[in-house]
Order: structure tokens, then sequence, then C-alpha cells
């Protein structure tokens, strides 16, 4: 009998059904679908953090240029639709190459196409694979910047986010680390970013469910489904839920999973930090300390992050 290939997506899938709380990472949310779906996000007047950064990458655009240095080789982990890279190789000096690392294949084709046209004396790279785990990625030419805008640090659970950033300081090999960090704030102006008049957030989050019927042979009835976004104070972070409208029975994969009213699948964190909390947390991770840029309403914080050698770290 041939044996039945499960995707990696089904069996994290599965296993976040299996466990309690239920929960679904929210790397799975970038299919072409969520992808889209998050660049419209990025738009909206309620989510700050893409023109916070934005304007914050133009302001400084020199600044780091000098930081990075000519010749360099930028890896955008997470890259999506590349839009804030931008920013960075207009004020470079000759890069050598920038690789561009997505769980979603087929919107990081599209991004690395418009950069080839848009750049074409830069070689451009695209690696598809989950930086949260093992990446294959092509041997460094010239020092290596890793770029890590958006606050996806914020995904990771502040243990994870250490030994993620323990992951880009050897992938980096002694280059440098330049991250978006959203920052501590008024809790309505966290909600109303999570919970946008126009419900694109709730479309994002309940787009998961529409990737379980079609790619892990499920039947999710999305219309039982609800979005539920909300800040949780002592953990400092977005909590963002799918929440069942009515008891109801779902099949994944051939698996049957029982919901009561209310029942939630965790589908999203997303911490906010202070300047200096985020700091201390690289530290932990082999950083050292480096430059912070802060913008003037106090929303969001960029990082620049080496890896500290090894008679530093004694």
């Amino acid at each position: 009998m041939r044996a039945v290939t499960v995707s990696a997506f089904t069996a994290d899938l599965l296993a976040g059904l299996r466990s309690r709380p239920r929960r679904i990472a929210p790397k799975w949310f970038y299919d072409a679908a969520g992808s889209r779906l998050f660049e419209r996000i990025c738009e909206l007047p309620e989510y700050y953090p893409t023109r916070t950064e934005l304007a914050m990458l133009a302001a400084h655009a020199q600044e780091l240029a000098r930081r990075v240095g000519p010749g360099a080789e930028i890896v955008e982990f997470g890259a999506g639709a590349s839009r804030k890279v931008r920013l960075l190789l207009d004020a470079l000096a000759a890069p050598r190459r920038f690789v561009a690392v997505d769980i979603s294949g087929e919107h990081l084709a599209g991004a690395a196409a418009a950069l080839r046209d848009d750049y074409p004396g830069l070689e451009v790279e695209t690696v598809v694979g989950d930086f949260s785990a093992d990446l294959d990625l092509p041997p460094p030419r010239g020092c290596r910047i890793g770029f890590f805008p958006g606050s996806s640090i914020g995904n990771f659970d502040p243990a994870a986010a250490v030994a993620l950033l323990r992951r880009f300081a050897g992938w980096l090999e002694g280059g440098a680390l330049l991250i978006g960090v959203d920052l501590v704030k008024d809790p309505a102006l966290l909600h109303a970013a999570y919970n946008d008049s126009q419900g694109v957030t709730a479309g994002f989050n309940l787009n998961l469910l529409v990737r379980a019927n079609r790619e892990a042979g499920a039947d999710f009835d999305v219309d039982a489904w609800a979005h539920s976004a909300f800040y949780n104070p002592p953990l400092q972070r977005i909590e963002m839920h799918l929440v069942s409208r009515r008891r109801q029975a779902v099949e994944v994969a051939g698996e049957r999973f029982e919901f009561d009213e209310g029942a939630s699948i965790h589908t999203e964190n997303s911490y906010k930090y202070t300047a200096e909390g985020f700091a201390a947390l690289a530290q932990q991770a082999g950083f050292g300390t480096g430059a912070v840029w802060i913008d003037p309403a106090r929303r969001f914080s960029l990082h620049w992050l080496q890896p500290l050698t090894q008679e530093e770290r004694r």
C-alpha cells in the first residue's frame, strides 16, 4: 500500500488542534491569498506599524547605509513583497546581492521578479523556507546583513524569540541584523490596529480555515467562526483567535474535532516591547547593545544588532 504524504501544513494543523489550548502557528497565514490580505492590512489607516517603519527607514536610510557599508549582501527574513528593503537598496553603495526568504513561494517569486526589473544590476536570489526552522541559505557573498522588519519577532514568545535571534546570528556569520520591533503603547491603539473597521484582519485570520479546507481536507464552515483580537497586558501581547460561534464538529484529514460554542483556536501572538526590554532580549541571544531608533510618537523602534565575538561573550 502506498503511504499517504501529509504536508507540513496539515501535520502542524493536526498537532495544533490536538493540543490544549488549540492553536495554529501564524506562519501558515501566508499562502498566496493570505499574503495579499496582509499587504492590504499594511495599507489600513488603523495599522500604524508599516507606515511608521517605512517613514523611519526613509529618515535613517543614509545612516543605515553607512553602517551596512559597500558591497554587502542583504538577507530579508519573511520578505513578503520586499517593499521596505527598497528604501535600503536605494541608499546602499553597490550591494552585492539580495536574498529574499519567505514561506510563500508564489508571493516571493512575484516580488523577486519586480525587484529584478527595478534593480537590473542587483543579483536577487530567493529561498522558499521557514526561517523559524533550518534554512538552506546560499554561501555568503561579502558582509551579510540580516533584515527582519515588521515586528515579526513579536510572533514568537520571548524564549522562542531568543532562539530565533541566535539562529540569525549564526546565519549572519559576523554581519549585523536590522530588526523592527513594535513598542508597548496605549491598548486602544493596539486594539484598533488588529480590529480594523473594514474587516481585512478578520478575513486574514479566517483565511486559515479556507486554507485548511483547500489543503488539509478540512470541512470548516467559515461562517461559523469569528475573528477575535485583544491586548493581554500582563504578557504585553496582542492575541488573535478564531472563536466558534456554535457547538460544532470539524473533520481535518479524516480526523474529527469537536468545539463548544465560544471555544477558540489561538492563531497569533504579537508581543510588544520597550526598547530597553528588547535590547536585553537580544543580549540573551548573543547580540551586543547597538543603535536604536524610535519614532517621535514612540510607537515603533528599529534596532541595529551585531553578534558578540566569543571574547566579548566571556
